[in-house]
């Protein structure tokens, strides 16, 4: 009789795990994510979080020295075993918006909590930038080795570290999650 209320009682937990991640999947999902409807609405948000980013030291020397940098601000994820964000940002050329992209990621695994943040993928050299704006969706990891910084409040970024062809900067954050990076993560171009 011990045995069955003890298998019946691990049951019963794993069950409750998968109700509250279902539960919270099913709330973030019925979130209005913060995603922009236009394309000028999604500019804006984009300038704002370079201007938040030209106040890191380095960034401005760096944002010279990148062929391209697709802005993605306001990235929302959350979880409780299962998770995800999503976003949409701006791929920038010259200082110039020429595309138009999402960022989707699915997790499960030991998670919790919820943030939003900016993300600022830097296209160092020409070839990478070229063979991410031909793909129909590209993953971060897969396709493209992405070297990843996590910026706190009063970073510093030295130019003269970075010698990756792709480097994601996160930055930015609200809430509280662990694990800030993009491995994983899929880039869509959208049409807006």
């Amino acid at each position: 009789m011990k045995e069955l209320v003890s298998i019946l009682a691990e049951k019963a937990k794993k069950i409750s795990t998968l109700v509250a991640g279902l539960a919270l999947i099913f709330v973030f999902c019925s979130i209005p994510v913060s995603h922009a409807a236009t394309a000028e609405e999604i500019d804006a948000a984009a300038d704002a979080a370079l201007k938040l980013f030209d106040q890191v030291k380095g960034a401005k020397e760096l944002l010279q020295k990148a062929k391209g940098v697709l802005v993605l601000p306001g990235v929302f994820k959350a979880g409780f075993v299962m998770g995800g964000e999503y976003g949409e940002g701006a791929l920038r050329v010259g200082g110039k918006t020429v595309d138009y992209y999402s960022i989707a990621a699915g997790s499960f695994g030991l998670q919790i909590g919820a943030q939003k943040k900016n993300i600022i993928i830097l296209f160092m050299e020409e070839g990478p930038l070229q063979k991410f704006r031909a793909s129909a969706g590209w993953k971060a990891g897969a396709d493209g080795s992405v070297a990843a910084l996590n910026l706190g409040a009063g970073a510093t970024i030295d130019t003269t570290q970075i010698k990756d062809p792709i480097v994601s900067l996160i930055f930015g954050q609200k809430g509280l999650m662990a694990n800030a990076t993009i491995e994983g993560a899929k880039l869509t171009k959208i049409v807006r």
